[in-house]
């Protein structure tokens, strides 16, 4: 299985999980040394699970479709066959503030790692899993505004990942008018969770209260999501309606219920206050 962005973050602990069933791992990163120590927890953690399963990968920036081709055909390579590839790459530039006050550049970034970047690895993804003998599946990670809600202070990002469940519409309908019935694209949700990028807009009142009511560590939302990722190959390989694997899931870690759940506890209790950031 196959991660962009797997140094760090959600995308290092869904490795972590992966690893810990025993599964191949493929990461990449635009940090070669990030890459190199990585790939060396991971080997550490997977002698004490299979030790012939294989950790690898290389540096990727995937917004060069040149690097994304590559690695695509050097996991392919290893692995012999990718069942499973996350979208997990992505950026707001670390900055929060209004659009007017963002430099091109920062605008830049977002919007070519973002969209760009997935555009290119989808791309990838397909070409190479289309020649395999079984299933491949295509995760792309979301963020907030997925949903069409507001995104104050990271509009770009917002935009950017509103546009993945009309791209998994779009590239669903085309792998059936390609007649290419062996790849499915999916969506995957980890909600808010206490990385670099979500933590860097930590510097409010109300930020603060969010983080504290809804947010996760990494490894929590990977040991959720990575069963029901897993399960996904079977699940379609087993259903009766679905001819292709164009069906497409989209697997959420926060849902509607449990938001709401939790920011009542926290307004009627003061559950969860404090819990990431001081709010005082």
């Amino acid at each position: 299985m196959v991660i962009t962005g797997g140094t760090k973050g959600v995308g290092k602990a869904l490795a972590e999980e992966f690893v810990r069933f025993g599964d191949n791992v493929a990461i990449c990163s635009r940090d070669e040394d990030r890459v190199a120590s990585t790939i060396m927890e991971l080997k550490q953690q997977l002698r004490t699970v299979d030790g012939n399963n294989k950790v690898f990968g290389q540096r990727v920036d995937v917004t060069k479709a040149s690097d994304v081709s590559s690695f695509a055909d050097y996991a392919f390579s290893e692995m012999g066959s990718i069942d499973l590839w996350i979208n997990n790459a992505g950026t707001n530039a670390y900055t929060f503030k209004p659009l007017i006050h963002q430099t091109e550049e920062e605008l830049a970034s977002v919007v070519q790692t973002n969209l760009l970047g997935i555009l290119l690895c989808c791309k990838e993804a397909i070409r190479v899993m289309r020649q395999q003998e079984v299933p491949g599946h295509i995760f792309n990670m979301d963020g907030a505004g997925a949903n069409g809600s507001a995104t104050p202070r990271f509009a770009a990002y917002g935009a950017t990942k509103r546009s993945l469940e009309q791209l998994g519409k779009s590239l669903r309908a085309e792998l059936k008018f390609e007649g290419i019935t062996n790849v499915g694209i999916h969506n995957l949700s980890p909600g808010m969770v206490t990385t670099e990028l979500l933590m860097a807009g930590a510097d409010n009142k109300i930020s603060k209260f969010f983080i504290n009511c809804l947010a996760e560590e990494p490894k929590t939302v990977a040991e959720t999501l990575v069963p029901k990722i897993r399960a996904v190959p079977s699940s379609q390989a087993n259903s009766i309606l679905a001819k292709t694997l164009g069906t497409g899931e989209y697997i959420r870690f926060l849902t509607n219920s449990r938001a709401y759940s939790q920011i009542l506890r926290r307004l009627i209790v003061g559950e969860r206050k404090n819990k990431f950031v001081p709010e005082d």
